[in-house]
């Protein structure tokens, strides 16, 4: 079943990415900081994403819902929260704590899992996996965000030993918005 899921999700995940994606990754101002500098997304310094810690301003894919979202940290390897879940022989969890706060006037669903891609060095893309991990408490499903509210959980991967994690992406809207925050690890 988990196979299933797995594959289900990078199924969606890979008819969400196409070529008029704009990828987002200048920092934005936040409450805990100024504003960095803003770069046009496609720009040389753009296409390196934002280090994790930043925050991007994300659209959905009709415009209305708009989030502030942030890669708060990446913890690797991410070890399994409990004896029942574990990563096949040759894989790792790797687990990416994402923070939202809805910026718009309307309360939105999301599934940050299903909006939420890791990239290694050889540029191989990994979708989420459904895994609690010892990192934190998990983005298990939806979640409803109300304005001016934030949700703050991990978004669990698996990949495998030898891979080096290079960029993480986030779109709302289930993966499916062609707004797509990028940030590198630091």
């Amino acid at each position: 079943m988990r196979r299933v899921a797995t594959f289900l999700a990078s199924s969606l995940m890979a008819a969400a990415c196409t070529s008029t994606a704009q990828v987002a990754t200048a920092p934005e101002g936040s409450a805990s900081g100024p504003a960095a500098p803003s770069t046009a997304p496609g720009s040389p310094a753009a296409a390196d994403g934002t280090p994790v810690g930043g925050t991007v301003v994300l659209r959905g894919s009709d415009g209305s819902d708009t989030a502030d979202v942030t890669a708060v940290r990446i913890v690797d390897p991410a070890w399994p929260k409990d004896q029942f879940v574990s990563p096949a022989p040759g894989m790792r969890y790797v687990a990416v704590q994402f923070r939202l706060r809805n910026t718009g006037t309307e309360p939105f669903n999301d599934t940050p899992g299903s909006g939420a891609q890791l990239i290694d060095t050889t540029g191989q893309r990994f979708s989420s996996t459904y895994a609690d991990t010892a990192a934190g408490p998990s983005f298990t499903g939806s979640v409803a965000i109300a304005p001016g509210d934030t949700a703050l959980g991990y978004v669990a991967f698996e990949i495998p030993l030898t891979s080096k994690v290079a960029k993480v992406q986030f779109a709302l809207d289930n993966g499916f918005s062609d707004d797509l925050g990028q940030w590198t690890p630091a």
